[in-house]
């Protein structure tokens, strides 16, 4: 039991340092077409204003997800040893915190985003899991 807490918790940071850190590379790597975007909806969503999302980014956003969900399963399978249990958990973690992040940031970003990124965390989590085989 240990080890599947382990590793929800673990899946759960690798989840975020992928998410974060990967939006700050792509805005370093692309500073023309990222950054500017990445700056645009940062400061929308502080200053509560009006944002105009690039479709293309979005659906780039939503690989990027799928891959950090994919690695998250993969990573906390990896700890745990232990495939139903820790996968279906951290989905429904990444779930519940993704709920809320887009709960504050719903006017900004067209609805189909929103849907299809919350909709893909639990399945790709799962996924990733499975991509490690357990004892």
């Amino acid at each position: 039991m240990i080890r599947i807490v382990l590793g929800i918790i673990v899946g759960f940071i690798a989840w975020s340092i992928l998410w974060v850190g990967g939006d700050e590379a792509f805005g370093s790597l692309w500073p023309a077409w990222y950054g500017p975007h990445k700056l645009a909806f940062e400061k929308a969503a502080f200053n509560n204003t009006p944002f105009e999302a690039n479709s293309t980014i979005l659906l780039f956003k939503l690989l990027h997800s799928v891959i950090a969900s994919l690695i998250s399963g993969y990573v906390a399978v990896l700890l745990s040893n232990e495939n139903r249990r820790t996968t279906m958990i951290l989905g429904v973690l990444l779930l519940v915190v993704g709920v809320a992040v887009q709960v504050s940031v719903w006017g900004l970003l067209p609805i189909w985003y929103h849907f299809i990124f919350l909709a893909l965390l639990i399945p790709m989590t799962i996924a990733g899991g499975k991509l490690k085989k357990t004892a």
